[in-house]
């Protein structure tokens, strides 16, 4: 009998393995998070500093790279998360001080955007912690929204998975910009020794066909899988960059 996909209201995500996930991910910089932090860079080259009014980070989990990277072109970042696990050490970092293993991001994030201001903390300082659900983001909030490895890590059924990123375009006012990183081919997942955790498996072609209706000026890009990364099966990352459309997607 084929089981029953799991959907993202069916995982508790207070119990989040962050101190797992971290080790496993961020604890020193691979060239997988280089090679994402090039993409961004890049795409918040292009945006004067200061232009975005209100930023959104679409599911931020404890990844501070991207809010880093936000704050080239942001005065206020949302770091928008729903794990009480996520929040609590989203808060820890912003108020206590980043830890010493987020300085090497840094310093890549600085070298590609000399826009970012010269320490981490001043970066940090507009970044502001929302404890909410993502998908209940009112349409039109913000100028700009990044989201990493959240829609494809969060429910293994693809209708969900569209229903994410379609949220998530719609967070951005008509004409905002978007930019995102997701997981290639990655399928239900594990951190640490028992964790389990869904995933939904796409490409950049299933990428581009969600993103195609709902944006324009899209771009969508691919890197190949990261060997000194834990092996989660996937194939690579997904990048991707777009634009609201002026009139209603």
């Amino acid at each position: 009998m084929r089981r029953t996909p799991t959907c993202n209201d069916d995982v508790d995500w207070d119990s989040w393995p962050v101190q797992d996930y971290l080790a496993e991910n961020y604890r020193e910089l691979h060239p997988s998070d280089a090679a994402v932090i090039a993409h961004h860079s890049a795409f918040y080259r292009r945006l004067a500093p200061g232009s975005a009014v209100r930023s959104a980070e679409f599911g931020a989990g404890p990844n501070l790279y991207p809010l880093m990277l936000a704050a080239a072109a942001s005065r206020h970042v949302d770091a928008i998360e729903a794990s009480a696990a996520g929040v609590a050490y989203l808060n820890r970092q912003l108020h206590l001080g980043a830890d010493p293993s987020w300085e090497p991001f840094y310093t890549l994030c600085r070298k590609l955007n000399p826009q970012l201001p010269p320490a981490l903390s001043q970066a940090l300082s507009v970044v502001h912690v929302v404890h909410a659900d993502a998908r209940g983001l009112t349409p039109g909030t913000y100028d700009l929204a990044s989201m990493n490895f959240v829609a494809e890590g969060v429910t293994e059924d693809f209708d969900e998975f569209k229903e994410f990123c379609g949220r998530f375009v719609r967070c951005v006012r008509p004409g905002g910009r978007v930019v995102a990183a997701f997981m290639e081919n990655m399928p239900t997942y594990r951190f640490g020794p028992a964790s389990r955790w869904p995933g939904c498996p796409v490409d950049r072609r299933l990428v581009t066909e969600v993103f195609a209706p709902l944006t324009q000026q899209l771009a969508v890009t691919r890197i190949d899988s990261d060997s000194s990364l834990p092996d989660y099966g996937d194939s690579g990352m997904v990048l991707l960059e777009a634009v609201r459309p002026l009139s209603p997607a």
